[in-house]
C-alpha cells in the first residue's frame, strides 16, 4: 500500500508493509475484569478477539511471579489467534520480579482458594455470550502449569489442558478425573520437574486411558519459554513449543 502526501510543495511517499505489519494485526479488546469467587472478588486480564463470536476461550494461569506483563502479552496473542483469553490473578494484585518474593507468594497461596478461583473462572467464561461454553481450555506455566492440571482435575467439562513444566500428579484415581486431552511441555534439564516424573505422569495417564501428548525437549530446563528468564530462555525451542501448543488447541477447541 502506498500513500502520497504533499506538504508545502514537497511530496512524501509513505509505504506501509502489509506483511506482518500493524495493519494486518487482528484487532483485540483488552481490559481488566472481575468475577466472584466465593465471597471474594478476583481480578483478571481479559483479551477478546475481533468479531462477534462466540469464541473458544482459555483460562491462563501465571507463574510464581504473578500476573505480569508477559502473561498479559500472551493473553493478547491468544486473542489475536481467535481465543478469548482470561488471565487470572491468583495473588490478588501482587506480583514481583524478585525470586525470593515470588517464592514467598507461591508458598502463601492457599491451594483450595486457587482451585476455587480457577473453577469459578471457567464458570465466568461459560456465563458470557461471546464464549463457546463447551470449548474452554486451560494453560499455565511453572506454578501455573501445575494449576492448569488442577483445573482439569476439578472442572469436569474442561475441553483442553496445557501444562508447561508444572507440578504433576500420578495417582490413578486423580488422573481418571481428567475430562479432556492434555498437552504437556517440559525440558529435559528441568531440575524441578524431573524427566522421571514426566514419564511417570505420561505412563499413568495412558494407563487411565487419557488422551495425552507429551513433548520433552532436550537441552532446556525450567521456564525455557519465558524470554524474561535470561539464563534459561531458548528462543528456538520456545517457538517449537508455541507451535505445538496452538496446533493442539486449534484441534481441540476450534473443530
Amino acid at each position: 500500500m502506498k500513500k502520497v502526501f504533499k506538504i508545502a510543495g514537497m511530496t512524501f511517499v509513505v509505504i506501509f508493509m502489509l506483511n506482518g505489519s500493524v495493519l494486518n494485526k487482528p484487532k483485540i479488546a483488552a481490559s481488566e475484569v472481575s468475577y466472584k469467587s466465593g465471597n471474594e472478588t478476583v481480578k483478571a486480564f481479559m483479551a477478546i478477539p475481533d468479531g462477534k463470536g462466540p469464541f473458544p476461550a482459555m483460562v491462563m494461569i501465571h507463574e510464581w511471579w504473578g500476573l505480569n506483563d508477559w502473561i498479559k502479552e500472551n493473553a493478547k496473542t491468544f486473542a489475536e489467534k481467535g481465543y478469548l483469553a482470561l488471565a487470572i490473578d491468583l495473588y490478588r494484585r501482587r506480583s514481583t520480579s524478585n525470586r525470593g518474593e515470588a517464592h514467598e507468594l507461591s508458598r502463601g497461596l492457599p491451594e483450595d482458594r486457587a482451585i476455587r478461583d480457577l473453577k469459578t473462572a471457567v464458570a465466568y467464561l461459560q456465563s458470557r455470550k461471546d464464549v463457546k461454553k463447551n470449548k474452554i481450555g486451560s494453560i499455565g506455566w511453572c506454578m501455573g502449569g501445575g494449576y492448569s492440571l488442577q483445573t482439569a482435575l476439578n472442572v469436569p467439562d474442561l475441553a483442553a489442558c496445557v501444562i508447561n513444566y508444572g507440578r504433576l500428579v500420578t495417582e490413578h484415581e486423580s488422573i481418571k478425573k481428567i475430562p479432556c486431552p492434555i498437552l504437556g511441555i517440559f525440558g529435559e534439564e528441568d531440575r524441578g520437574i524431573s524427566v522421571n516424573s514426566v514419564k511417570n505422569f505420561e505412563k499413568a495417564c495412558k494407563k487411565a486411558g487419557q488422551d495425552i501428548n507429551v513433548h520433552l525437549y532436550p537441552n532446556v530446563g525450567h521456564a525455557f519459554i519465558n524470554p524474561n528468564n535470561k539464563r534459561g530462555y531458548d528462543k528456538a525451542t520456545a517457538e517449537k513449543a508455541w507451535k505445538v501448543t496452538f496446533e493442539f488447541l486449534d484441534q481441540e477447541l476450534k473443530k
